[in-house]
């Protein structure tokens, strides 16, 4: 099975390129090929399965040189974050929207068979919100960031009612907590807030404690997007996109969960500095969900913020 994976040099690409290779639960996939590519090369892996690139997708060419017939997915997770894309909207949409189109351009005319998995967002969602989001809620994106994947879902579902590729869109929930350093997501304090302080670092917060998210740990979102490429496509019916299941989570409980896991000197370092643009973008997204879907299909959701931080501390605190 030949596989690639865009953005594969980034936090959440290159977790799904190492899952896809230990062949374990949820990738039940053979992958005999892994195309890994980024703007830049993606790090290099001893296994002979593997192939990196550094390729630009707003390039025709970078999509002619990734897909043939041969290929059997394609993890598309290559983005512009929240932040640049709001500060650089023309490179935000040629890279968030046009690189989408060129993929699924080059499929449709190569391998329209393939699976198009596609990372999307919550924040597709914005304005008059209902009481309780679900898969059919309609997008009314409040971002520049959102409006580009809202307009890139509504392309993979028509190319898959068409026939043109097998999509199935993944709206992440945010991601944390987010090893290394903070990027220029928006929402990226709502890893710095917890991934800082264990380091012995200061951590600015933008936002008021009361400000909830829809939070979901980096493994349980590997997991649910390689899980994505196991479902047949019968399961997913006439709309292709799904919510992933994330935890509802105000700013203040991430920090008490700080606190009992490690201690007052260490939740202590976060710092609150008020951002009224930040704040803003991030109280345009929503935070309650409706789960039931995605369960039913099989994906899975964390149990608490606590076993987030937990899970950070045994898997990438000494790595950072």
């Amino acid at each position: 099975m030949k596989v690639i994976v865009t953005g594969a040099a980034g936090f959440l690409g290159s977790r799904v390129a190492d899952a896809l290779l230990r062949k374990q639960p949820p990738s039940l996939l053979n992958v005999t090929e892994l195309i890994l590519t980024d703007v830049h090369q993606p790090p290099s892996r001893n296994d002979n399965r593997v192939k990196a690139l550094a390729l630009d997708l707003t390039q025709p060419s970078a999509a002619e040189q990734l897909i043939d017939e041969n290929c059997d997915v394609i993890f598309h997770l290559a983005a512009v974050v929240s932040g640049q894309a709001e500060a650089e909207f023309d490179f935000g949409m040629k890279a968030n929207l046009e690189a989408t189109r060129l993929l699924l351009e080059t499929a449709r005319r190569k391998a329209p068979k393939a699976k198009f998995v596609f990372a999307s967002t919550v924040g597709v969602f914005g304005g008059d919100l209902p009481p309780v989001v679900d898969d059919l809620t309609a997008v009314m994106p409040q971002t520049s960031y959102g409006t580009a994947k809202a307009m890139s879902e509504l392309l993979i579902n028509d190319y898959s009612r068409r026939g043109y590729v097998d999509g199935r869109i993944v709206r992440l929930p945010t991601v944390s907590v987010r090893a290394g350093v903070a990027n220029a997501a928006v929402t990226s304090f709502a890893s710095g807030i917890v991934r800082e302080p264990l380091n012995g670092k200061e951590s600015i917060c933008p936002v008021k404690k009361e400000q909830e998210l829809w939070l979901a740990s980096p493994a349980t979102v590997v997991h649910n997007i390689v899980y994505a490429a196991t479902l047949e496509a019968s399961v997913f019916g006439k709309w292709r996109a799904v919510n992933l299941p994330g935890l509802r989570v105000s700013v203040g409980e991430m920090l008490e969960a700080l606190r009992k896991e490690a201690g007052d000197k260490v939740a202590s370092l976060v710092r609150f500095e008020y951002n009224e643009t930040i704040a803003r973008m991030v109280a345009s997204f929503p935070v309650i969900f409706d789960n039931s879907r995605a369960l039913k299909l099989g994906f899975v959701v964390d149990s608490d913020f606590a076993q987030v931080i937990r899970s950070y501390i045994k898997d990438d605190l000494k790595k950072n």
